[in-house]
């Protein structure tokens, strides 16, 4: 058919009708059918609550749970690059006999495995370990500060993923998937809960020692199919917390409010005519941004903050200052309603030099991170707040295969692990002073309990009350979910 022959009214005194026309006028019942879906979804039908009305200034409201949270809000300190379990939390006296030997055969029998394959050789950890609370969980002396924290945390040792790949494995970790293009565990569970507060982001992103940067980039706090406004927000830890969120010299608060509130207008006109949830969500951003000129200052001002507790987090200290100024600011953050803020820390990718990057990157770490559980805890916080600290999978037990076995032992590295490694939990929920699981005494495979990374997020949204098979989304004919089609929530680590 002609677009001259469609364009002619089919009967007389009707308006001609072709495509375009037909999509303007349908817009309401589209919209309306896609409002009657999402609101359809698991998420609220269960009892959720309500979406943000269209056009309306005010953030989405708190939603409800599925059922009583343990846990309101949750700190992800994640170490991109897979940090070496070996080194660090899981100690194996066999591996001190078995140095610098081939792997045995009963290995490379279980597990086809190309990493070990070409006669790779045990790589014994130099590390010290030491027993630590009336827990005595095991931490190396790379690790002294978060050593004394040890009974207000849960040690699971034997994680384990299913990619060995940087890229995939931290899409895996924080998006449940190794696709791009999928929602991270912040903005699902930011979309699922809302954010209890009004001037700042629900799930909020900071970055440290990010020379090389993270490998999956800023996919891992995407927000995917969601709507655009639950993506991860990124802040700086000085200066302008947001670049380009400070208005232009002689723009005054009225003037800035008379602007928003014009383009509001507009946008709420053109959102009328198309349906598209996506203007709503550039409305959101726009009124968030307004609000938050005058709380992100206030957030990164830390002159309210005692000495001692910037001493704590190593603000003094060169060498600790971005990621404990990093992590002062998430509790500030959890302090003012903040769902899920999330800290990424590069890179642990350690193939060479391990003992020497091992030392830069826990000297950056280790004191903030525990003062980080300590402060929560002094002030009530850590109860409600779920911190997690985790990579997206480990490091090898022998040598890496392309530097060989007589490599000079200050240069030599590790491989990426994904078989059994180390994660630890702390607060929200979460049974403390634990160690779950166990690998086999090369360090090898998870021997005992092992726990997959959708069995994990499983866990986490179940310690915030939200049933991970009801969280769904449906997108392009078919439902989503930050667990996909597997996990199951980990009793073991629950108070």
């Amino acid at each position: 058919m002609s677009p001259t022959t469609a364009s002619k009214p089919a009967l007389p005194g009707m308006p001609s009708l072709n495509r375009r026309s037909l999509l303007t006028s349908s817009a309401y019942g589209v919209g309306g059918m896609a409002l009657a879906s999402l609101l359809s979804q698991d998420g609220y039908a269960s009892g959720v609550g309500d979406l943000t009305t269209p056009g309306s200034q005010a953030p989405s409201p708190s939603r409800q749970p599925h059922f009583t949270p343990r846990a309101k809000n949750v700190i992800f300190l994640f170490m991109g690059g897979g940090p070496s379990q070996l080194d660090l939390f899981d100690p194996k006296p066999e591996m001190q006999r078995l140095h610098g030997q081939p792997v045995p055969e009963s290995f490379l029998q279980s597990l086809a495995d190309s990493v070990i394959k070409g006669g790779a050789s045990v790589m014994a950890s130099p590390r010290k370990f030491t027993r630590y609370g009336e827990s005595g969980m095991e931490f190396s002396d790379f690790l002294p500060h978060l050593g004394t924290c040890a009974d207000d945390l849960c040690m699971v040792r034997s994680m384990f993923t299913t990619t060995s790949n940087h890229d995939p494995g931290q899409m895996l970790f924080q998006c449940g998937t190794t696709q791009f293009g999928h929602p991270c565990m912040g903005s699902w569970v930011t979309w699922g809960l809302g954010s209890e507060s009004q001037n700042l982001p629900g799930f909020v992103v900071l970055l440290s020692n990010s020379g090389k940067g993270l490998d999956s980039g800023s996919a891992a706090w995407s927000s995917g199919f969601l709507p655009s406004n639950y993506r991860g927000v990124t802040f700086r830890g000085q200066g302008s917390p947001i670049l380009h969120l400070d208005s232009p010299p002689g723009v005054d608060s009225k003037l800035q409010r008379s602007r928003l509130d014009a383009l509001r207008d507009l946008n709420s006109r053109r959102s009328a005519v198309t349906g598209d949830p996506e203007i709503e969500s550039r409305i959101a951003a726009y009124e968030l941004a307004y609000r938050m000129q005058i709380a992100a200052p206030e957030l990164v001002d830390l002159s309210s903050e005692t000495a001692s507790t910037l001493d704590a987090y190593g603000l003094n200290q060169e060498t600790t200052r971005g990621f404990g100024t990093n992590c002062l600011l998430a509790r500030r953050m959890v302090e003012r309603g903040v769902r899920f803020v999330q800290l990424y820390h590069t890179t642990w990718d350690d193939h060479s030099e391990l003992n020497k990057n091992l030392s830069i990157n826990t000297r950056m770490t280790d004191q903030p991170a525990a003062a980080l559980i300590k402060d929560l805890k002094q002030r009530g916080l850590l109860e409600d707040t779920l911190v997690i600290w985790a990579g997206e999978f480990g490091r090898t037990p022998m040598y890496e295969v392309r530097r060989g076995p007589g490599t000079d032992p200050e240069r030599a590295g590790r491989d990426h692990h994904p078989f059994g490694f180390t994660v630890l939990l702390s607060g929200g929920g979460i049974r403390s002073g634990q160690i779950v699981g166990s690998t086999d005494e090369l360090g090898y495979h998870a021997a005992e309990d092992p726990i997959h990374v959708h069995d994990l997020q499983a866990t986490i949204l179940h310690c915030l009350g939200l049933d991970h098979s009801r969280l769904t989304f449906r997108h392009q004919g078919r439902d989503f979910r930050l667990t996909d089609v597997a996990g199951h929530v980990q009793q073991k680590l629950l108070a």
